[in-house]
């Protein structure tokens, strides 16, 4: 895809591509390609971060009456990392990602943790190059239908906790998180997390942190057919 296509698809006319161009740069494509002439997307996904949970916050404060915790839950749904991350593999973002040789076969490309950094770069890049009204819209069209299902299904709820109570009830056991391996340089770890009930492996997550990647394994978890019938 090239970066007219993808600005196609975010509905989004760049005044400069390269802001669009930089939130694709992961830093580990730049220790490959060290005259490369932009920047890595950190910054970017700096920005973007806080664009996002004003948009979404202003969205829950206008539209609905309930209690600051509640609020504040279905915010966080909405804006984390696997969140994010749904949302990034939809736009195929990781075929458009710049990353190192390594980073790439390592599954970099498919990394929830990677697709939400650069998902939450475009929105720095757009709030940049055409302001908040459009960096909101689109918000407003790609993050925002999210929520009734996450309300519906009661998706706020951590995901760890949400595996408990079920494996639980359903097996009266408790899941337990294993490491199963972590890379990168000290300022960019990734962590690889197994869930698992006794022997049983239910699923993989990865993250920035073991937390992270923890979180990650259990909500895959509830994503399997053992889980997703309950």
């Amino acid at each position: 895809m090239t970066l007219p296509a993808l600005a196609k698809k975010l509905g989004v006319i760049f005044d400069d591509p390269d802001l669009l161009r930089t939130a694709l740069v992961h830093r580990s494509y730049l220790n490959e390609h060290r005259s490369f002439e932009l920047p890595h997307n950190e910054r970017l996904e700096f920005l973007g971060d806080a664009v996002l949970e004003l948009v979404v916050t202003r969205h829950l404060y206008d539209g609905y009456p309930n209690p600051e915790g509640e609020l504040t839950s279905w915010r966080s749904a909405l804006v984390r990392g696997d969140m994010l991350g749904k949302l990034g593999a939809k736009l195929d973002l990781g075929e458009e990602l710049l990353m190192s040789r390594g980073e790439a076969k390592s599954g970099g490309r498919k990394r929830p943790q990677l697709l939400a950094n650069a998902f939450e770069a475009i929105i720095g890049a757009i709030y940049l190059d055409q302001g908040y009204d459009v960096a909101a819209a689109f918000i407003e069209r790609l993050v925002l239908p999210e929520l009734p299902s996450i309300i519906k299904g009661k998706l706020d709820r951590d995901a760890k906790s949400q595996l408990q109570e079920v494996a639980q009830r359903l097996h009266n056991v408790t899941p337990r998180y294993k490491l199963e391996s972590s890379a990168g340089p000290d300022h960019a770890k990734h962590f690889t997390v197994g869930v698992y009930l006794g022997d049983n492996k239910l699923a993989e997550g990865d993250g920035a942190s073991k937390q992270q990647a923890e979180q990650a394994a259990a909500e895959a978890a509830l994503n399997t057919p053992e889980f997703t019938k309950f």
